[in-house]
């Protein structure tokens, strides 16, 4: 399969197949440097963008490099990623096309800093963080809103 890298109308620049994909094929292995959740923690302070995914449900992470970490997120993937062989796999969900940008579902789960999508999907859910996350953060800022009006 060929793969390439070109702009996105996702964001900034995007990993696209100019061969067709059969769905459940490993297309890439998300690799770099494996990093402790303390040594990743700041690693990225001054920087808008990161390419940290975490292995192990985020007892592990890699500080991502490569042609994989040019691969969109999306509500609606055609991608998804697995963790195999203590490696993480970007597999495809569906056939995909030649010409389509590949996309997976990032699903972020920590954090409380503004991530928004801009993959466009009819059902967007308008943000990186997963369903749970920010249903997590939704619970925390309404407390914290019946604290200060309590308080107040």
């Amino acid at each position: 399969m060929t793969l390439v890298i070109r702009k996105s109308a996702i964001h900034s620049f995007g990993c696209y197949t100019t061969k067709r994909i059969r769905k459940g094929t490993l297309i890439l292995e998300y690799v770099g440097q494996r990093l402790t959740n303390e040594e990743a923690d700041d690693l990225y302070d001054d920087f808008e963008n990161t390419y940290l995914f975490g292995l192990d449900g985020g007892k592990a992470i890699i500080d991502g490099f490569g042609v994989a970490a040019f691969v969109n997120h999306s509500c609606k993937p055609n991608c998804e990623t697995d963790q195999i062989a203590g490696k993480m796999w970007i597999i495809a969900l569906r056939d995909i096309e030649p010409g389509e940008e590949l996309t997976y579902d990032y699903n972020l789960y920590d954090g409380e800093d503004a991530a928004p999508c801009l993959c466009g999907a009819k059902r967007c859910r308008g943000s990186l963080y997963s369903a749970t996350h920010l249903r997590k953060l939704r619970k925390k800022r309404e407390k914290t809103a019946e604290v200060v009006a309590r308080a107040g």
